[in-house]
């Protein structure tokens, strides 16, 4: 911070830029830090709850979608190039599976979740089995080298299962926090409510246990990236929260460890009126408002574009001292 106040500028003129490079020199305890090894985690799972018709589009999607992002043709991949940042895809459970090739990393849980408005999404050792993905892919990904990490997903069905576990740990009705994911229109969104809510009346997660939440209403993608916010903050890495569904992970993952939320950095606000409130919750503060609610990692891209920005200002500008500018008297 006390460089931060030295740089050749009036300070605070950069605004919420200077806060963010002092935030991140605090998470990786480094007073100017280097963002050199950027990452993006996308994780892909299905959702049972698409058997009640919740989306637009059908399950196949998550696995055409996964095999978009492989050949490089999605939105995560144009902007993760821009920044130069690698993309993580890993197959939480996609249905159908996917081939066994390179550039997907298969931490299979099951064909997606159960439908969760007839009972549990998963098992609790399942959602534990989550956890314990997301956190051995950060750790292999440390080994390569890791200075920040962004969280995407891929699953259709996927903001239903967020909006039940918003729900439940903030508190507030689903009617409220439920948005149109894919684009349904209104009497679909009535119909998306009633589900969440019937989800919600027969499993009756705790919203004092995080796992309980996961394993009844949760999503296979949702657990994996709660894991691996929970080893990105052990490890003292930044990571980038993307939207909705990245949102719900972190409400997962500090009801786990709520001091996981200190090392998270929201990117954006998205269109999903559910994300402000899982937001709130956090205490988080979206660096960017841009109508987003594609997923994939797309904001959190943004995001991470913007974290570097901020710590090459208070790396690479100099100091009144050292240009011999005239600091205030």
């Amino acid at each position: 911070m006390q460089r931060q106040d030295r740089l050749t500028k009036p300070r605070g003129s950069l605004g919420a830029l200077e806060g963010l490079s002092i935030r991140i020199a605090g998470i990786t305890a480094e007073p100017v830090p280097r963002l050199k090894h950027k990452a993006i985690l996308t994780m892909a799972a299905d959702h049972g709850v698409t058997a009640q018709g919740v989306s637009l589009y059908p399950a196949e999607v998550t696995r055409q979608m996964v095999l978009n992002f492989l050949a490089g043709g999605a939105a995560i991949n144009v902007l993760s190039r821009m920044i130069g940042a690698r993309v993580i895809i890993v197959d939480m459970g996609v249905r159908g599976g996917l081939p066994a090739i390179d550039g997907i990393t298969c931490k299979m849980i099951d064909f997606g979740t159960k439908d969760m408005s007839t009972g549990p999404a998963m098992t609790r050792e399942q959602a534990m089995d989550c956890l314990v993905a997301g956190t051995e892919i950060v750790e292999q990904e440390i080994k390569a080298g890791l200075d920040i990490l962004g969280t995407g997903d891929m699953g259709i069905g996927n903001t239903t299962s967020a909006s039940a576990i918003t729900a439940v740990v903030t508190g507030q009705m689903v009617s409220e926090i439920t948005g149109r994911g894919t684009g349904i229109d209104d009497a679909q969104l009535a119909h998306k409510i009633r589900i969440i809510e019937q989800s919600l009346t027969v499993n009756k997660p705790d919203p004092a246990d995080a796992m309980d939440v996961l394993a009844k209403v949760g999503g296979f993608e949702i657990g994996g990236l709660a894991g691996a916010m929970l080893a990105a903050a052990a490890n003292h890495i930044p990571v980038v929260i993307d939207g909705f569904i990245s949102g719900a992970a972190a409400l997962i993952a500090a009801g786990i460890c709520p001091a996981a939320r200190d090392y998270m950095i929201a990117s954006h606000l998205s269109a999903e009126k559910g994300h402000a409130a899982c937001l709130r919750h956090l205490g988080l503060e979206p660096l960017l408002n841009l109508n987003l609610r594609l997923g994939e990692g797309t904001g959190a891209a943004l995001g991470i574009f913007l974290a570097e920005s901020s710590v090459n200002l208070l790396r690479e500008m100099s100091t009144f001292s050292e240009a011999g500018v005239s600091d205030i008297q």
